[in-house]
């Protein structure tokens, strides 16, 4: 057994750090020994799910609330998945806190960008699970880069919010791609996942739904690729405020009964902070579910 298996020991030398108390959950993995690749310069590394860390640019992309929430609905809603997918997998956020919570599952994660896909891969390093994550860069829209056999009982997606122009694109590349529909839209995203959907596999994906267009963009998709969106959950940001982002869990239409395929249950909201903007109590249980701090 090495330190990046599930159960792996750490060595004799290694202290298990606290944060606030709180004692980090999961398996060692090779960079928190001391074995991975280190940082360079413009590069951060940190926490994201018990020891497991990411690179990232001090002013690039950074991984947000919205990433965190897909992989942590994505693994709720299928616990158990033999392979899963992530598309438009930027540094690996997502997938890397999927992997976390799945240790049994084999990856495949997609990704245009040149930059981000170097950092995935550093992290994959870092975290030991490069046997079973595999970091493709390319368009998921190009038949070539998934295949058309593969499929997957997880896919998981945070696609950009906004058409191009639609507002302040930001300073960055690795900024503008993420927010901004350079490489395709929800409904690409759909369409994608319905195609390498395993039978009775689910897609989750984080998309906006204020102002209701945003909202009404993710029903149209789903149902033009053929997706029944099973559940929903809105996030409140800000406890009293309406909510912005929603959590999204589909599957194809066919695999369902007829008489669900037109049901969506609406769950309630999950809060993300108080009046006082301190951390809600549910969304720190959420946290805590994924192995990170939550003072």
């Amino acid at each position: 057994m090495n330190a990046s298996e599930p159960g792996a020991q750490p060595n004799p030398n290694f202290s298990a750090p606290q944060f606030k108390g709180w004692t980090k959950p999961g398996p060692i993995p090779p960079g928190a020994l001391g074995h991975g690749p280190q940082l360079e310069a413009g590069e951060t590394l940190d926490s994201v799910s018990g020891y497991f860390r990411l690179f990232q640019l001090a002013n690039g992309h950074r991984f947000s609330t919205d990433d965190v929430l897909v992989a942590w609905y994505g693994t709720s809603w299928c616990p158990c998945p033999r392979t899963a997918l992530d598309l438009g997998s930027g540094i690996g956020t997502v997938g890397t806190i999927a992997a976390w919570r799945l240790p049994h599952t084999r990856f495949v994660t997609v990704e245009a960008q040149e930059e981000s896909v170097r950092l995935a891969r550093k992290s994959a390093r870092w975290n030991g699970i490069e046997d079973r994550y595999e970091i493709r860069q390319g368009d998921f829209r190009d038949p070539t880069v998934i295949q058309e056999n593969e499929k997957f009982d997880l896919v998981l997606g945070s696609p950009p919010y906004f058409p191009l122009g639609s507002g302040v694109e930001g300073d960055h590349p690795q900024k503008i791609a993420c927010r901004f529909e350079l490489r395709g839209t929800v409904a690409d995203y759909c369409q994608t996942a319905v195609k390498h959907l395993a039978a009775g596999g689910l897609f989750a994906c984080v998309f906006p739904v204020a102002p209701e267009e945003q909202h009404q963009r993710v029903r149209e998709a789903a149902a033009a690729a053929g997706l029944a969106i099973v559940r929903w959950r809105p996030i409140v940001l800000r406890e009293t405020e309406r909510p912005l982002l929603g959590l999204f869990g589909m599957m194809r239409a066919e695999d369902l009964p007829e008489n669900f395929r037109g049901q969506t249950w609406t769950e309630p909201p999950l809060i993300i902070r108080r009046v006082d903007g301190s951390i809600h109590p549910e969304y720190s249980a959420v946290k805590l579910s994924f192995g990170f701090p939550c003072p």
